[in-house]
């Protein structure tokens, strides 16, 4: 079992929700202030604010306060551990084709 297992199981949980998938994605653009986040959703703020608190405790979000205003960021590599899980899922041979598609590209370059 990797070392990193229960960091991918919370990341996976927080996502396993629509509405946390969808701020991560506007997050993925810049960072926001709660209430822009809750725009787009049906819901009262505090049941957004809950699923922020998830995000955070998944390690995906920050936020910062200033005044009155709290301002969300996706925290740089949060998706990392994904990225790590899924590479490892691979079959060998996908990584050999990705190899063959690589030396294919390399010698195609070379030939023009």
């Amino acid at each position: 079992m990797p070392k990193y297992q229960d960091e991918l199981d919370a990341v996976l949980r927080a996502l396993a929700d629509p509405t946390r998938r969808a701020v991560v994605e506007r997050l993925a653009r810049s960072p926001a202030v709660v209430s822009d986040l809750a725009a787009p959703f049906s819901m009262a703020l505090p049941s957004l604010m809950q699923h922020l608190r998830v995000l955070e405790n998944a390690g995906l979000v920050t936020s910062e306060k200033h005044g009155r205003v709290r301002t969300v960021s996706l925290r740089p590599g949060a998706l990392d551990v994904l990225h790590l899980w899924l590479d490892e899922q691979r079959t060998p041979a996908e990584r050999h084709a990705d190899r063959l598609g690589i030396h294919l590209t390399r010698a195609n370059a070379k030939d023009t």
